[in-house]
Formats: structure tokens, C-alpha cells, sequence
């Protein structure tokens, strides 16, 4: 008996251990406790979607800016900056429904100072910086990998229908950075407020 229950506490172990390699997170909910396991993004394919995923970095700010060899190509006042970046296999639809959902956040502050209000309806400007360095692998060695960013003639239709597809939303604003250029971008980061989103784990 206690060599048996010995094994099956180590068995028990093991796939603890295994579950918090492979895991983000494990979410417990309701009776039974159903367990759902959210992986990493690229190496699994999660159900009902495609295999890859588009990726943005949301920040809030008081002014956004983006030169491009000493020439401003790029500016707003209040409003958000978005560093995006695609990877292989991303469409149409991944590209939609992360321009109507950055532009619906609600992080800007009402009357009361709580976040209750949206780019939309404070009227907002959104810069747009293509970074396909948001895909950056740094699991093994210390120089990143970027294998799983989309390549340069893939990404940039991509982005170009990201930013059709906030314009569509009725933004005041939408201003862009220049893709495969070398850019200084400046970011007044207000609060700081900072947001990551995946389509992968929208």
C-alpha cells in the first residue's frame, strides 16, 4: 500500500508540474471543478480558432508622435498609441475584431475618474506603430527570436486593414507610423494605463 500510494502522489506531482509549464493559467469554476487551461500562443492551436494571432499594446496618452529620418509622419493629442504586430496565418477577421475592440475599450475617465468611457466617445485619437517585435521569442538564448511575426509582405496589408478598420469605427483621429522604417516614436504615457491584447485570448 505505501509503495502504491508513493507512486501515485509522484505521478500526482509530475502532472502538476507539467500543467505549469504548458499553462498561463488554470481558471476553476462552478461545481465540479471544471478546470480550463489557456496555453501558450503559438505552440497550440485553441479550439474554434485560427492556428495564429494578432497582438497589440495599447497605451493611453497625452500625446503620441512618430518620426521617420528627422520627419514627423504621425501625431495626437489625447487619445491612445497602439504598437501591433502580426503573425502567420492572421485574416481579415482576427484584424476586425481587434480594431472595433481597442476602439470600444473603455479606459478613459468619466466625471467621477473611473474608467467608464471608450476612445469613441471622448473623441479620441489612436496612433498606430507596426512592431513585429511584439512576437519576439526569447525562450532559448539571449538574442530574440522574431521567426513568428508574419513576413514583411504578409504583415503589411495587415496592418493597413487594422487601420481601415478603426477609421470605419467613426475615430476622430487615426494616424500611423510608417511600416519597414527605422521610426522614433514618442509615447506621454497617461496614468501609466497600458493594456495587452491577443486575438488569440479575445
Amino acid at each position: 500500500m505505501l509503495s502504491r500510494s508513493g507512486g501515485f502522489v509522484k505521478q500526482q506531482l509530475y502532472h502538476a508540474v507539467v500543467l505549469q509549464q504548458v499553462c498561463f493559467r488554470a481558471s476553476i469554476r462552478g461545481p465540479g471543478c471544471h478546470v480550463s487551461v489557456q496555453r501558450r500562443p503559438g505552440r497550440y492551436r485553441s479550439e474554434g480558432r485560427d492556428e495564429d494571432s494578432m497582438r497589440a499594446v495599447v497605451q493611453r496618452v497625452q500625446r503620441g508622435q512618430v518620426s521617420v529620418a528627422g520627419q514627423l509622419v504621425g501625431e495626437i493629442g489625447t487619445g491612445l498609441v497602439v504598437l501591433v504586430g502580426a503573425r502567420h496565418g492572421d485574416g481579415t477577421a482576427q484584424v476586425m475584431q481587434l480594431a472595433h475592440k481597442i476602439a470600444s475599450l473603455r479606459i478613459f475617465e468619466d466625471d467621477e475618474g473611473k474608467m467608464n468611457l471608450s476612445a469613441l466617445d471622448v473623441g479620441a485619437g489612436i496612433l498606430v506603430i507596426p512592431q513585429f517585435t511584439l512576437y519576439a521569442d526569447c525562450r532559448r538564448g539571449r538574442r530574440p527570436s522574431f521567426t513568428q511575426a508574419a513576413r514583411p509582405d504578409t504583415a503589411e496589408p495587415l496592418i493597413e486593414r487594422f487601420v481601415e478598420g478603426l477609421r470605419q469605427t467613426g475615430l476622430a483621429q487615426v494616424e500611423t507610423g510608417a511600416f519597414g522604417t527605422h521610426m522614433l516614436v514618442r509615447i506621454d504615457n497617461d496614468g501609466p494605463v497600458t493594456i495587452i491584447l491577443d486575438t488569440d485570448i479575445l
